[in-house]
């Protein structure tokens, strides 16, 4: 019974240590076995490994996109302090996974991206207006931190993915004054617009009167006293030609007669 029960300890020690002797890579993970705190660089492929737990360590190092998310406060170019969401998206460059390793251990995430995250998010918004981090420049300050944060980063094995302003937090007096200068501008955009709207038609009235006043020139110009005469000609030949009864007056110098209908 002994022997049986001595069995049985002996099975379950091999059993857990079997178990501990045994680790699965993962899709998105980079794994390297450290023996004896010697790294051997040779990359594990995703599947189950075996390994010796008491001289060997298996290190498994996340290559997939990872989010930052702080809520802190941000300074700005005219002194002010705006709480600010802002998020970090990154990964691990899996051809430097073991140079992140050797340089900056595991928590790699707080020694060195998060750290020049947040110092450098403070210096890019110290360059801008509160207004242009609210509503302005926004897309412009993500991108320059961004950017900074590669140059960086990058030499030391991490790929900058995006840098998200989600959220900016105005003191409301602030907040109002925004709104109300934005109402102002939008405002003056519009009366700006009636303003050159009017000139325009202006321009439209006066082009439309010099081409009438050069019209009635170009007429006046080429009505003669025989063109005159020929027309009061076609009139009275229209007289005389029509079967009403009529009296026609000459004064005998040419002028325009007068003619009097005497149909009743």
């Amino acid at each position: 019974m002994k022997r049986k029960h001595t069995t049985k300890i002996i099975a379950s020690l091999l059993l857990m240590l079997m178990v501990s002797s045994c680790t699965v890579i993962r899709p998105g993970n980079i794994a390297f076995k450290q023996r004896l705190g010697k790294l051997k660089r040779a990359e594990l492929k995703p599947g189950p490994h075996l390994y010796n737990p008491f001289v060997t360590r298996v290190l498994k190092i996340n290559v997939r996109t990872v989010e930052i998310y702080e809520v802190l406060p941000l300074p700005t170019k005219e002194g002010l302090s705006v709480k600010t969401e802002i998020t970090l998206l990154y990964h691990v460059d899996p051809s430097k996974a073991d140079d992140v390793y050797i340089h900056f251990g595991m928590n790699y995430e707080e020694v060195i991206v998060k750290s020049n995250f947040l110092a450098t998010a403070r210096e890019i918004s110290s360059r801008f207006y509160a207004k242009e981090l609210y509503a302005i420049e926004r897309e412009k300050v993500e991108k320059a931190i961004a950017e900074q944060l590669r140059e960086h980063l990058e030499p030391h094995g991490f790929v900058v993915d995006a840098v998200l302003l989600k959220d900016i937090i105005l003191p409301p007096a602030m907040l109002q004054a925004i709104q109300n200068k934005v109402v102002a501008e939008q405002a003056a955009l519009q009366m700006e617009f009636v303003i050159q709207k009017q000139k325009k038609e202006a321009e439209r009235l006066a082009i439309e009167s010099e081409g009438i006043k050069k019209s009635q020139l170009i007429l006046d110009s080429s009505i003669t006293p025989e063109l005159l005469q020929y027309y009061q000609v076609q009139v009275l030949k229209e007289l005389v030609n029509s079967p009403n009864a009529k009296v026609i007056i000459m004064n005998g110098n040419g002028n325009t007669p007068a003619i009097i209908n005497t149909d009743k």
